[in-house]
């Protein structure tokens, strides 16, 4: 009998590369040394791969040698492009080159991506290689019947009618010089919280009708912030909007753990109430 193989997903690892090894090893997808170890299971990166930690240039390192290194074994790993990349590749094509936004404000990458924790040092590590491979990354993928995007937001459907349609699209901001859809996308993929409106599970419904699947992934709004609690105190990923979105950011620089999830994501991989065991999405009032 078949199975499909193992499904894996990590998120706004933030530049911290030593937490990031430790939860890959724990997780049996990396060795001691760090090499891929995980057979042909799938391990996808849902963006947010620089600031606020230190060494984002190794963390594109070790994803790219772990890509190749699992195609022998019939593996996966691949990433999504968050809105730190997309801020990170504008400060480094654009610079201090100011635009106005859609409010009227004067706005520019470099300014924003030091306001978020960005390290120049740390990018000037980035070969070309290693930058082209980050401009060819999708910021949508459809696995396993899960839709996984970087943040908790509809505006992908802004760039297309699918998932393809919406990749290309991105791709071709990201090869024009065009300052104004360059900042537009990266405003786009800061937007966040929208399933946890009134409207949410109308509005989850219908990005998963459009898109495909039957759950929705993403990071991007950390765990502690929306659940009001410490970092220390994520045990697990976040289910939530009547079980259609499974929030998988545990707050890396916020003291939360580096959470690698399975998917589809068990009882026992879901963050609980410490006081009730209650699970969180039906224990906190929105």
């Amino acid at each position: 009998m078949a199975f499909d193989p193992a499904l894996y997903v990590v998120s706004d690892v933030h530049g911290h590369l030593d937490v990031l090894t430790t939860a890959l090893e724990e997780a049996g997808l990396i060795d001691e040394d760090h090499h891929w170890c995980g057979g042909n299971a799938r391990l996808w990166f849902l963006g947010d791969l620089f600031d606020r930690g230190t060494n984002g240039a190794g963390i594109v390192e070790l994803i790219m040698r772990l890509a190749d290194e699992a195609v022998s074994d019939n593996g996966t790993v691949d990433a999504l492009l968050g809105n730190h990349e997309i801020l990170m590749l504008g400060a480094r094509k654009f610079g201090d080159t100011d635009v106005l936004d859609e409010d009227g404000n004067s706005r520019n990458f470099t300014m924003w991506w030091h306001l978020n924790g960005g390290r120049d040092e740390d990018v000037e590590r980035l070969t070309e290689r290693q930058l082209s491979w980050l401009r060819n990354r999708p910021v949508m993928a459809y696995v396993a019947d899960h839709l996984l995007v970087h943040t908790d937001t509809t505006e992908y459907a802004n760039y297309g009618r699918s998932i393809q349609a919406v990749n290309r699209a991105v791709k071709r901001i990201l090869r024009s010089s065009d300052h104004e859809k360059w900042w537009t996308l990266f405003r786009r993929l800061t937007f966040r919280h929208r399933f946890e409106l009134e409207d949410g599970p109308a509005q989850a419904a219908a990005m998963l009708d459009f898109f495909g699947g039957s759950q929705l992934v993403h990071g991007h709004s950390t765990i502690p912030d929306r659940l009001g609690i410490p970092g220390e105190q994520v045990n697990g990923a976040r289910r939530y909007c009547e079980d259609m979105v499974l929030c998988v950011d545990g707050g890396i620089y916020q003291n939360g753990p580096c959470l690698v999830v399975s998917l589809p994501a068990d009882e026992s991989a879901l963050h609980h109430d410490e006081e009730t065991g209650v699970r969180v999405n039906e224990a906190v009032s929105e």
